[in-house]
């Protein structure tokens, strides 16, 4: 399949991760935030607007992904939302602690890992101007270069969920190749944006 965009250290693939994924290399980390499928359990809003009117535009999130291929992948696994999914027991559990979370919205999130270490927990803000790009249900960031630190020695980084390119971006701020796979368009569009930034995105 040829690449939506191609640099010197991200490579965007748009379309469906199911199509794609069989088709590329070895990769060394899989860090990515597929859809939870709660959509219809959410309430209130986000920073980009109320959830109600979001979900009838991003219908993504209203059931959960197969992760069948990534599961099979030789790779360090790192899977946010890892609750929602029917995933074996793990010991290296992620968290992200939100420190101003708002009543509507979880007060910590979690990853499911293949890490075999004792769990661990990020604190940071829920978001703000620099973590927001047009994705109603972005990862900061810091997040993902903290996420990476755990797998000091993975040199490349796929997100097949990637949305608006937040894990790439993180990557490349350290220095390491990443790919990533997005249905959406407009995600894959705001992605290219940040990566041609060629300033930390702090």
């Amino acid at each position: 399949m040829k690449p939506y965009y191609e640099d010197g250290a991200c490579t965007i693939y748009h379309g469906d991760c199911r199509e794609v994924l069989p088709t590329l290399d070895k990769v060394d980390l899989v860090l990515t935030d597929p859809p939870y499928g709660i959509g219809s359990l959410m309430q209130g809003g986000t920073d980009t607007g109320h959830w109600g009117a979001l979900s009838q535009v991003n219908p993504w999130d209203m059931e959960t992904p197969s992760l069948d291929l990534i599961l099979e992948m030789p790779a360090i696994l790192i899977i946010w939302g890892g609750n929602y999914f029917d995933l074996p027991p793990c010991r290296g559990v992620l968290a992200w602690r939100k420190l101003n979370a708002v009543p509507t919205q979880a007060d910590f999130e979690m990853a499911w890992t293949t890490l075999d270490m004792p769990a661990k927990m990020f604190s940071h803000n829920s978001g703000g101007a620099m973590d927001r790009h047009g994705h109603p249900t972005e990862k900061p960031t810091g997040l993902m270069r903290w996420c990476m630190g755990f797998a000091p020695d993975a040199q490349t980084v796929l997100d097949p969920f990637m949305g608006s390119g937040t894990t790439l971006r993180a990557a490349k701020d350290l220095g390491r190749k990443a790919i990533g796979i997005e249905l959406e368009e407009k995600y894959c569009e705001i992605a290219v944006k940040r990566l041609q930034q060629e300033v930390f995105d702090f």
